[in-house]
């Protein structure tokens, strides 16, 4: 009887040493490849941040076919990277994505240009062709058209729009005019190719005051109800809010950390840690939560414009505090 009972308060032991080690599942939808884009990800799961917080996290690269709104609202994902043109606008539509907490404070997006096809100012863009991306991207670029009073349907008066790849070919080898470009990514690809900062004309979001959120981190609405899943986002968030320091503190590090998670085999440590060192402007000033102004000036540049608007009333619910608030404390 002794021994039994023995047996008996070892296996409560066992369960419950096995229940306080087991980790909770994330997944997260990034927006894009594996690159330092990501860098804070990546570096909470390689030092461990996340195992800290009892999770489990599955990041799954995007691409140029994958819409981060589109697999957060099929369950393929518990939490999606994505800017806030494209999770506002799908709100819109019906889909309940929440921003949950904003690493990136600034917007790394641009349109760069050739000087020698005619473009030296924004007055040049009128009657040219456009490279741009789509999947939800397009949406900050539809809004500076819109403020400028340019139709995307092309003629003299507009512009021609075409729907970009992920490549810069388009501008180096093609008849391109212009084409979208991350200043993390694309525009040091377009100099690889030959060209020179002086024979391009660079239009970035930011001074040309439509800049919007980029790289948030979005949930289901519904989701958010369940205590259970608000806590593994408080601990997601604070875990990779760790791993966003540490790489804004460790560039090189968190370049090779990428590359070692890139199961491609196209990044290279050259590249991401060129890419690191522009990433770290974006999140600069940002402590994971998100800017109340920040939000309200993408609101206003997404309502602002022409006949068509990317959002035509004013979000409800969009974004919370709730997480922030208890994995920033």
């Amino acid at each position: 009887m002794k021994n039994l009972f023995k047996f008996a308060l070892g296996g409560v032991v066992m369960l419950v040493a096995s229940m306080a080690t087991a980790a909770d599942d994330v997944t997260i939808q990034l927006k894009w490849v594996t690159q330092t884009q990501f860098a804070g990800y990546y570096v909470a799961q390689d030092k461990g941040f996340y195992k800290e917080e009892g999770l489990n996290v599955t990041i799954k690269p995007g691409g140029p076919d994958i819409g981060p709104m589109q697999v957060l609202a099929g369950g393929g994902a518990d939490v999606a990277v994505d800017w806030m043109p494209s999770a506002l606008a799908a709100r819109e539509k019906g889909l309940s994505a929440v921003n949950i907490a904003q690493p990136f404070k600034s917007s790394g997006m641009m349109l760069t240009c050739r000087k020698d096809r005619g473009v030296n100012s924004v007055s040049d863009l009128k009657g040219k062709n456009l490279g741009v991306w789509y999947y939800g991207n397009e949406y900050p670029f539809l809004s500076w058209m819109n403020k400028l009073g340019l139709s995307v349907d092309g003629g003299a008066d507009g512009v021609t729009v075409f729907k970009q790849g992920w490549d810069i070919l388009p501008l180096t080898q093609g008849d391109a005019t212009c084409v979208s470009t991350m200043a993390y990514n694309e525009y040091w690809q377009v100099l690889a190719e030959g060209l020179k900062p002086s024979e391009l004309t660079v239009f970035k979001y930011e001074t040309e005051g439509v800049a919007t959120l980029e790289d948030g981190l979005y949930v289901l609405e519904e989701n958010l109800k369940d205590a259970a899943f608000k806590d593994k986002m408080v601990r997601f968030v604070r875990a990779s809010m760790k791993g966003w320091k540490y790489a804004e503190q460790n560039p090189a590090e968190a370049a090779e950390i990428v590359v070692d998670n890139d199961d491609s085999g196209a990044q290279t440590v050259e590249h991401n840690t060129t890419q690191m060192g522009e990433i770290i402007k974006l999140t600069a000033g940002s402590n994971g939560a998100l800017d109340p102004a920040d939000y309200q000036r993408t609101v206003d540049s997404l309502m602002t414009g022409g006949s068509d608007p990317v959002i035509t009333k004013m979000p409800e619910g969009a974004w919370t505090h709730e997480v922030t608030d208890l994995a920033l404390k």
